[in-house]
């Protein structure tokens, strides 16, 4: 398996008996997930679809990619929440935080649309200036505000340089098959589209078209990173606890909540993993955060974090655990230089690797946390190439999933995210919402 689970760092905050409590209800809730019986169960295409991708669009995705990468320098991707995150996230851990500075022969690839910042958006424009530029706008209803703001923005600087029509090949819609605004738009336009599946919600959709056509256009293998989700599905299609890291791993979440660790810290120890660690805070934590529940998704990269936050994780209160992220092998190593000096008093490193260095302080930080009383698990990775990042997206789905029925709550909407949209609609004066925006402006004064 590309993914193991060493949970021996838990040892001392929980037993074998309360994870044996939960074998019966983990073999229902797995039946419940099979069958599609359990609440949100319209949303279980990840399971088997994210896995098992429709050729043909595969292949007209692949040539969208590739039209992209010839015509283009930079390509913007605008969306939001699940639009992007998981792209980034993939972009960024299989190729490099520093993609758009490294010597490369793709696109240099922004995100957009997930905030509302003139400074941003002024910033994202002048990267573009002399350079030819596609955008690929990602939004289910076409009608999210932010996202939809940015499109407004990119496609009006697409028509002022390229005129209606040429522009027309360089704008790519990634939106609902028939509902929304988007489809009828880009079918009046000529833009090409790709479908976001009905049946997948944002969080679970990276390895569909949703996040594909952006993480293709950067140069990774798609195919691999099927492969790695089709491998994750296999392996971890078992109920049996002592076989699927990925169950056992939501049992122990939810018995250390049981215990008060409401938070949990999910720790890389290679800043390729920071956006990885943003796509998977919202997973959990939207999937989870409903009906006055959940682990709260915190996430830290160590050792930078270690000189901010360490402090807090070691002695603070003890209402954390930590999931940490470890890699088995690196794919370019150094080793440290002699001094002749000393004078750091660090030749005792001469020699040695980075990678060897990152992983003894990976170590040493487990043990010091779990005797400071921070619960530990370790998920470790063969390395971070598509097929093993492929396999750790679905590997966290699923336990998701589990550990979501477990807690007691649908992991698949999200009614909680309306409420700021309900109040921002009414306070920039949305027709309707008149009597709410008096309400409002009430409390506000």
């Amino acid at each position: 398996m590309s993914i193991k689970l060493n949970d021996k760092y838990v040892k001392n905050f929980i037993t074998d008996t309360e994870i044996e409590a939960y074998r019966e209800k983990v073999v229902e809730t797995d039946k419940m997930l099979r069958n599609k019986t359990g609440k949100g169960s319209d949303f279980l295409g990840w399971m088997t679809a994210s896995c098992a991708y429709d050729k043909d669009e595969y292949a007209r995705l692949q040539a969208a990619a590739e039209k992209i990468k010839k015509s283009c320098d930079v390509f913007i991707v605008i969306g939001i929440g699940g639009s992007y995150l998981g792209s980034r996230a993939v972009i960024e851990l299989v190729k490099s935080p520093r993609y758009n500075s490294m010597k490369k022969d793709t696109p240099d690839i922004y995100f957009s649309g997930c905030n509302i910042s003139a400074t941003d958006m002024r910033e994202l424009l002048a990267l573009c200036e002399g350079r030819d530029v596609c955008i690929n706008v990602i939004s289910k209803s076409g009608t999210t505000t932010e996202p939809s703001i940015a499109f407004r923005i990119f496609r009006q600087y697409l028509e002022d340089r390229y005129g209606k029509e040429g522009s027309k090949d360089r704008i790519f819609i990634t939106t609902d098959r028939a509902r929304g605004v988007l489809k009828p738009l880009a079918t009046r336009e000529g833009y090409e589209t790709f479908t976001v599946p009905d049946d997948m919600g944002g969080r679970y959709s990276v390895l569909s078209p949703v996040g594909l056509l952006p993480i293709a256009v950067a140069g990774i293998d798609i195919m691999e990173l099927l492969s790695g989700c089709e491998e994750a599905r296999v392996a971890l299609s078992t109920a049996d606890i002592d076989k699927n890291d990925a169950y056992r791993y939501a049992v122990i979440r939810n018995i250390l909540l049981e215990k008060g660790k409401g938070i949990e810290v999910l720790v890389g120890y290679e800043p390729s993993f920071q956006m990885f660690s943003e796509w998977w805070k919202q997973l959990f934590g939207e999937s989870e955060g409903k009906d006055g529940k959940g682990i709260y998704p915190a996430s830290v990269i160590f050792s930078t974090d270690l000189h901010s936050l360490g402090q807090y994780i070691q002695e603070g209160q003890r209402q954390l655990f930590e999931t940490v992220l470890s890699l088995e092998s690196a794919d370019d190593d150094l080793s440290v230089p002699d001094d002749a000096e000393n004078i750091d008093g660090l030749n005792f490193v001469s020699g040695k690797s980075l990678y060897e260095v990152n992983q003894t302080a990976m170590r040493a930080t487990i043990l010091a946390h779990v005797d400071g009383g921070v619960p530990n698990l370790v998920l470790e990775a063969k390395d971070r190439t598509a097929k093993t990042v492929g396999y750790l997206i679905y590997f966290f789905w699923i336990s998701c999933a589990m550990s979501g029925y477990l807690l007691g709550v649908n992991p698949f909407d999200q009614p909680g995210v309306e409420a700021y949209k309900k109040n921002m609609f009414a306070l920039l004066g949305k027709p309707g919402y008149e009597a709410m925006a008096e309400e409002l402006n009430a409390k506000l004064q």
